[in-house]
């Protein structure tokens, strides 16, 4: 298997990127209190009015400085461990790398498309951008026959397999649920305030569900495929887990009110699924057959 310059070069530049989108989303201060504000759709919503995401709601904005944080000290170094490793040809490196730079993907189309229009679209875009050609170059270069050799008997075929299934209908689930609810009442889904639609929910259901689903299938039916689709969505389930405790705090420190269970029930799944997603993780990078180049 090759090693992709162009991703490589990709990869640094969604570093200096993200450090500059990360730290001005969490260290960029500018007077402002939180007011009241009434929706298109006749809600009234708390605008966060502080920072970079002072246009976004006071729900978003805060948790977005929860997503900074986690993009600056953990995505951000896994990035460049997974550069490192790969530039050296080792197969995890290979993995990890695909795997970063789904979660840089993943969070930034969601900044790119979902965050209230701010200074730092332009920068936004640019991240989805070269996330998006460095994960098609890093992924692309795999020979799927030639990784098949180094997948052992050693790695839980069939618990991640199910794990990812079992993920999959989650999401549908969780996502989707509300959704046809929302559509049925001729309400709006919770938490869509002043924004226009749900983004987030749309890249989970179009992209994430069938993603995860997908991968399930081809590693029960061991398909090579089925592991390489499965490192970013192993690495997204991971980071969300610091990212939902950390926006939580930062959401509750703004003034968002929550109860016990919108607290407690959220974090406990995450950290569930976090735990048993960071298990696989290191049974498959483990299990992999040594390098045979």
């Amino acid at each position: 298997m090759h090693i992709s310059k162009a991703a490589i070069w990709l990869s640094v530049v969604v570093i200096l990127l993200a450090i500059m989108a990360a730290g001005a989303g969490l260290f960029w201060r500018s007077p402002g209190e939180p007011f009241a504000f009434t929706t298109l759709r006749d809600q009234a919503v708390q605008i966060y009015n502080q920072g970079v995401y002072r246009y976004d709601t006071l729900f978003i904005g805060a948790g977005y400085k929860g997503q900074d944080l986690v993009v600056l000290f953990l995505g951000v170094p896994l990035l460049a461990l997974s550069i490192l490793l790969y530039s050296r040809r080792s197969i995890a490196g290979r993995l990890l790398l695909v795997g970063a730079l789904g979660y840089f993907l993943y969070v930034y189309a969601s900044m790119a498309l979902g965050a209230a229009y701010n200074r730092l679209f332009l920068l936004y875009v640019a991240l989805f951008s070269a996330s998006l050609f460095a994960f098609i170059l890093a992924f692309s270069a795999f020979d799927l026959d030639l990784f098949a050799t180094y997948l052992d008997g050693k790695i839980p075929h069939r618990g991640l397999g199910i794990f990812l299934l079992v993920s999959g209908l989650v999401t549908l689930i969780v996502w989707g649920a509300p959704l046809v609810a929302s559509m049925i009442s001729g309400r709006p889904p919770d938490r869509l305030d002043s924004y226009t639609t749900m983004v987030t929910s749309a890249l989970d259901l179009a992209i994430i569900t069938p993603s995860t689903l997908i991968s399930g299938i081809l590693i029960l039916r061991s398909k090579p495929l089925g592991y390489l689709v499965s490192l970013p969505l192993l690495i997204i389930i991971i980071m969300l887990v610091p990212q939902i405790i950390l926006s939580t705090v930062f959401q509750q420190s703004a003034g968002v009110p929550f109860t016990t269970g919108e607290m407690v029930g959220p974090v406990t799944g995450f950290v569930v699924l976090g735990l048993i997603a960071i298990w696989l993780l290191i049974s498959l990078l483990r299990g992999l057959r040594p390098s045979h180049s």
